[in-house]
């Protein structure tokens, strides 16, 4: 099994939505998109309490792509128009297929809340082929315990399998094309070697710890994302502390992307479509 080569190290920048300050390391000044994955924001942690909660998404509209959470610390609910109503708690993920339209609301429960604690999480936004944009809007979520596991030879290194393939074992999420989605708790001195389809563009995002990954050193501090060439089997990763990383590969859609907002899209005649739709109601309705 050969490493893939690295073909850029991406630091995970501060940026601001609204009250909001999270890291971004895709879009970024180094890349626009990594094709089909268009945008990865990881928030947190943050100290959430009844006096300060600024991660209170009220309803909002997404169509054109997957908008996905994977969430690390604390607890959230979900709400959309589809009538789904859902708490996704610290492991679980939640995976949106917005399609022709949804409207969705999100924060932290009111018992967090209440109680106070931490939240953390990694949103990604994952496009749609032209074909598949319009399609019905649809929502999953999976419990950590409920993820298919893979670990190392010296069982240091555990691989939950959100979505995909990885050694014989499949995720419980049904995705649109072919996306692998894995996420990777690695204790200090662990070794493995994840092997990845050939046809499919790879990244990994360093969420806590410090680890290696082909030689690459990521700190903590830094939250390095790694964009892979298309060679190689995989990539190895060796873990210099305890650390928890996302693995992400999918088939390059290889499509022109427009977006606006909360959609993506082919074209800007169907984002301004997107916009008369969901202004219309289209999209459906969910109460503040």
């Amino acid at each position: 099994m050969t490493n893939r080569t690295i073909k850029n190290s991406i630091p995970s920048e501060h940026v601001n939505m609204g009250p909001i300050r999270l890291r971004q390391p895709i879009p970024s000044r180094k890349i626009a998109d990594l094709d089909p994955f268009i945008l990865l924001h990881h928030y947190g942690p943050y100290y959430i309490d009844k006096n300060s909660n600024p991660f209170d998404l009220g309803p909002h509209p997404h169509r054109g792509f997957e908008p996905i959470t994977f969430l690390f610390q604390g607890e959230q609910r979900h709400r959309d128009s589809l009538g789904n109503e859902e708490v996704v708690s610290a492991g679980g993920v939640q995976w949106t297929t917005a399609g022709h339209g949804i409207v969705h609301a999100e924060g932290p429960t009111k018992a967090f809340i209440e109680k106070g604690g931490y939240l953390e999480g990694i949103q990604l936004w994952l496009n749609l082929p032209a074909a598949k944009k319009l399609m019905p809007a649809n929502y999953q979520h999976v419990k950590s315990e409920e993820m298919p596991t893979l670990m190392s030879d010296d069982n240091l290194i555990r691989v939950k399998i959100v979505s995909g393939e990885l050694n014989g074992k499949i995720g419980k999420i049904e995705t649109q094309t072919p996306v692998n989605s894995f996420i990777v708790e690695a204790q200090k001195g662990g070794k493995h070697f994840i092997e990845l389809p050939k046809n499919h563009q790879a990244l990994v995002y360093l969420v806590a710890g410090a680890a290696i990954i082909n030689n690459e050193q990521l700190e903590l501090n830094a939250k390095q994302c790694i964009e892979f060439n298309m060679d190689g089997d995989g990539f190895t990763i060796q873990a210099t502390g305890n650390a928890k990383l996302l693995v992400l590969s999918g088939e390059p859609l290889k499509e022109p992307v427009a977006t606006y907002g909360p959609f993506v899209m082919n074209t800007q005649p169907e984002i301004i479509q997107a916009l008369n739709d969901y202004e219309a109601g289209k999209m459906g309705y969910l109460a503040p």
